[in-house]
């Protein structure tokens, strides 16, 4: 097949996405497919004729993943010259390709934009329609939808800026809290409060990201995550880091987390995840792949935290390793999500 593997973007989540696509690419390579890589905004103005024959036998994937990031630097300077997203060849590649591997992480490219500009050109991508990655991608709407599904959550409320809700007696959840961002990802401005002075630092980093914050329950318990595949709850993971809790740097410094898949834990416990995440799956419309996070007390509640429609993709992300336990490779896994994706998009 001719693949276009879209990462990169604009996101605080760029770097990771350019991880994701690299390792995607060199994967669906090993399977014998044309794939090539392109970041979303940045594009590739190298190309002359962008078409069906920009899709090479012999291809230098890592060569690619340097000219993306040869842009790093110059995002801000790029944003200011032009009015739309799209890089150079981006939307005549993508419509020249059999498929689109979306190797996207955050705004612009899980939040459901991409999709629908996708769906309206007729052009094949992996993951959940602009439905389901718009819903999941706000943090408000999922805890409702998570509600009123009975999929069970942590209590929570929403701030927007400007609210007077300073003090954590006035926003329903008290102390301890967590506060993070409604449309963010990989944990990016996510913070636990304890006292006052850490409720207010934390409202004060939220709001640097985005205007409008998630107040959540504290829930003291272990860490998990469970990835749906086309309907299917996969094995869960475990993740436990060694020192505070699952933050960017936890997410992605090698050596700071332990992961444990499938997760030590008893076998009606296994089966209470699976099914709760596969209920969160279709409360919030999606299809094809994601994963889902929750966290779990010393009582064994479960609560569902959030759901991820393009999780991170490297061999060792939790969604490969989740399918590794499972005898599907990384190449192979990579193979399977376009299968299901053009599944469910045709």
């Amino acid at each position: 097949m001719k693949i276009v593997v879209l990462c990169g973007g604009i996101s605080t989540e760029r770097e990771i996405s350019l991880v994701s696509g690299t390792q995607v690419c060199l994967a669906l390579r090993k399977k014998g497919h044309r794939a090539i890589l392109l970041d979303v905004f940045c594009g590739d103005e190298r190309i002359e004729n962008a078409g069906p024959d920009s899709f090479p036998e012999e291809y230098d994937t890592e060569a690619a993943a340097a000219y993306a990031r040869s842009f790093d630097d110059k995002l801000d300077e790029i944003k200011k010259e032009r009015d739309w997203f799209f890089g150079p060849n981006v939307l005549k590649l993508c419509n020249a390709a059999d498929a689109v591997f979306m190797a996207l992480h955050g705004s612009n490219g899980e939040d459901g934009k991409l999709q629908a500009t996708f769906e309206l050109l007729g052009i094949p991508y992996t993951g959940s329609s602009y439905l389901g990655s718009a819903l999941a991608m706000d943090k408000d709407l999922t805890k409702q939808l998570f509600r009123e599904n009975n999929v069970p959550t942590p209590a929570g409320t929403v701030l927007h800026k400007g609210d007077e809700l300073k003090k954590s007696s006035e926003n329903g959840v008290g102390l301890p809290c967590v506060v993070k961002p409604a449309c963010g990802g990989s944990s990016v401005g996510v913070s636990i409060a304890r006292t006052e002075e850490e409720y207010s630092k934390a409202l004060d980093d939220g709001f640097s990201y985005e205007d409008v914050l998630i107040v959540e329950q504290y829930i003291e318990g272990r860490e998990f995550s469970c990835g749906v595949v086309d309907g299917e709850a996969y094995p869960v993971i475990e993740i436990a880091p060694l020192v505070g809790f699952y933050d960017y740097t936890n997410k992605y410094k090698a050596g700071s987390t332990i992961e444990t898949c499938p997760a030590d834990i008893p076998e009606d416990l296994t089966k209470k995840i699976q099914e709760n995440c596969v209920k969160a799956y279709h409360a919030l419309h999606l299809s094809s792949y994601g994963r889902i996070d929750l966290m779990v007390d010393k009582d064994q509640n479960v609560y569902l935290l959030e759901a991820n429609t393009l999780p991170g993709m490297t061999p060792t992300s939790l969604l490969p390793q989740e399918a590794a336990a499972i005898g599907i490779d990384f190449p192979a896994l990579c193979e399977k999500l376009i299968e299901v994706s053009l599944k469910d998009h045709r």
